[in-house]
């Protein structure tokens, strides 16, 4: 009997070797609009989120991970390029994001995750809201993608006129279904538009259907897949399966229906014998829209939301999983969407290419194990110009947004300071206490900002002439 059980532990050692041994697979699922609250293993109290939950107890759970920029546009050109969107042009004081009518997007002279790991022959495919460039110069396929399926853009644009009625609706009524034909979006395969407008009601169920047809297409490829659920940004849709499941009203159905997905995308690894060699990244875009109170999320302990540099807006649930890569705990380090660029680039044993400045460092001693991570400072730029600055435990504000309301700037009477690992919420202003704390990230400030200087110029200007 000993012998049997023996034998049995050396094959699954020799079976797990082998899966180690072939080149690694990379899923980002990037959520749009999710709170830090919004999830059970960071703290909701109502959301089911059991797939996601065993996730992050299977993998790391990190508590202090950071978008590129609050708001959709910026952040996702952050994720995948690993530099500030600053850098890139893809940030803007005058319009937040891309529009229907903006001419330009992301430019082909940035580098992606996706270009990256095609030096490595990987296959790539994007899934689901885009939102870099809506023309067939911005689209993924110029990006190092070989494959697309989404929306382009916010599920929200291209609506009819005189819709801010059903926006009052939402805030009032938890469950409050908006009408999926209003919002005249199209549905892209690659370059094409299949459906217009997209039936949204089925959309996140129909991104997890293709997402999981990708991986048996590609099981025997190494493969990179970036999932962008449309949701939950408003307005909010569920497929009839999960409508009235949740006790947190229409926004809770979402967020169960994104998390039954991930646990069909993590199921079809496992049976495909793909997870020991496959890194997945659950984590969202910026924080809640809270000016839609029900339809929003929650940012839990954390102050504000979306479109602010408070911690709300840019502090996102994050979970990292690779059984046998990635070694399981709670991840208190400073981690990045910044950095999952070279941290790929990292795993897949491969060089990045851009000769440009990147603002992401490489993550994998983290990942598998190591107790100090390299990141000891971001710079939290938001609506295109630097608004807060953390090093080590200290935040230094020096411009600020409306906590609810982030189209205004609220008047700063001197910049403000945040000891954020004692105070997460950000309720105790230190500067009057610390006066040489400000003073040192003062100067990393005017540091920062002199390297920034001739970066590309603002694309989301741009309009289609």
């Amino acid at each position: 009997m000993k012998c049997l059980t023996y034998f049995i532990i050396f094959l699954v050692s020799i079976q797990i070797a082998f899966a180690q041994a072939k080149p690694l697979n990379f899923i980002i699922i990037f959520c749009d609009d999710l709170g830090y609250g919004d999830l059970g293993i960071f703290g909701n109290p109502t959301i089911q989120t059991p797939n996601l939950d065993r996730m992050a107890n299977e993998g790391q759970k990190w508590t202090q991970f950071y978008v590129a920029d609050p708001v959709c546009t910026p952040s996702r050109a952050g994720l995948l390029t690993g530099r500030y969107p600053i850098r890139s042009g893809m940030t803007s004081s005058v319009r937040g994001v891309l529009f229907p009518d903006s001419g330009s997007g992301l430019l082909p002279e940035e580098i992606t995750i996706a270009e990256t790991l095609k030096q490595k022959n990987y296959a790539t495919k994007a899934i689901g809201k885009w939102h870099l460039g809506h023309l067939p110069p911005f689209l993924p396929m110029k990006q190092g993608f070989d494959s697309y399926y989404g929306i382009p853009y916010s599920n929200d644009m291209d609506a009819e006129s005189g819709l801010w009625s059903n926006y009052d609706k939402m805030k009032d009524d938890p469950y409050y279904i908006s009408d999926t034909k209003k919002y005249n979006v199209p549905l892209m395969e690659n370059e094409i538009i299949i459906e217009r407008p997209a039936d949204q009601n089925t959309i996140t169920k129909r991104y997890t259907q293709k997402a999981i047809e990708y991986i048996h297409e590609n099981q025997e490829n190494p493969f990179f897949l970036y999932l962008a659920h449309s949701l939950p940004h408003i307005p909010l849709f569920a497929s009839t399966d999960f409508l009235g499941t949740s006790k947190r009203g229409l926004y809770g159905d979402v967020m169960q229906e994104i998390d039954e997905g991930v646990g069909r995308i993590l199921l079809t690894l496992k049976e495909l014998e793909l997870d020991q060699n496959t890194i997945v990244l659950f984590t969202s875009d910026n924080g809640p829209w809270l000016s839609f109170r029900n339809h929003g999320g929650s940012a839990g302990p954390l102050r504000a939301g979306k479109g602010t540099s408070f911690e709300g807006g840019q502090r996102v649930p994050t979970i990292f999983w690779g059984p046998g890569n990635i070694s399981p705990k709670v991840v208190t380090e400073i981690g990045s969407t910044l950095d999952v660029l070279p941290t790929f680039a990292a795993l897949a044993k491969t060089s990045i290419l851009t000769t440009k400045k990147i603002d992401g460092y490489d993550l994998s001693g983290v990942l598998k194990g190591e107790d100090k991570g390299p990141r000891k400072e971001f710079y939290y730029w938001g609506h295109g110009e630097l608004n807060a600055v953390r090093s080590g435990a200290w935040k230094l504000h020096i411009q600020q947004r409306e906590e609810v309301n982030y189209g205004n700037k609220k008047v700063m009477e001197k910049p403000e300071l945040y000891n954020i690992e004692n105070d997460v919420s950000e309720k105790y202003d230190r500067a009057n206490d610390y006066p040489e704390i400000v003073q040192e990230l003062l100067i990393l400030i005017e540091k920062h900002l002199k390297d920034v200087e001739n970066s590309t110029p603002d694309q989301l200007v741009i309009k289609i002439e």
